[in-house]
C-alpha cells in the first residue's frame, strides 16, 4: 500500500524525475527553485534524500569526480518503482480532493490543481 509523501518529499521525488540521469544536489535545488519558486539550503536537502533513500523512494550512487567540481564525485539520485508509486498515489489523492472544491469566485478551478 502506498503512503501519501508530504509537500516536500513529492516536491523533491518530482524534480529527481524531471532531472533523470542529471539528479543531483544542486541541479535538484536549481529544478525546485525554477519549478516551483522555492528550494530547501542544501542540507535540508541532503537530509531530505538521505531519508527518501531510507524509505526505498529513491536510490544514489557517486559518479567520480572531475576537474571542473575540484574532483569532488557527485551523488545522483534515482527514484525507485516504489517511489513512482508514491508519487502517483499522492498525485491521485489531490485530484481527487481538489476534485472536491467548488468553482466559485476567487476559490481554485480544477483544471488549475
Amino acid at each position: 500500500m502506498a503512503h501519501f509523501l508530504g509537500t516536500t518529499e513529492y516536491m523533491i521525488l518530482l524534480a529527481v524525475v524531471r532531472l533523470g540521469e542529471e539528479a543531483y544536489g544542486a541541479a535538484i535545488l536549481d529544478e525546485l527553485e525554477r519549478a516551483a519558486g522555492r528550494a530547501p539550503s542544501s542540507g535540508s536537502l541532503s537530509t531530505a534524500l538521505d531519508r527518501l533513500e531510507e524509505k526505498g523512494l529513491v536510490t544514489s550512487a557517486y559518479e567520480e569526480g572531475t576537474s571542473d567540481r575540484g574532483g569532488r564525485p557527485r551523488r545522483v539520485m534515482t527514484v525507485t518503482e516504489r517511489g513512482r508509486d508514491e508519487i502517483e498515489a499522492t498525485r491521485m489523492a489531490f485530484q481527487r480532493l481538489r476534485a472536491g472544491v467548488p468553482d466559485a469566485p476567487g476559490s481554485l478551478r480544477p483544471e488549475e490543481a
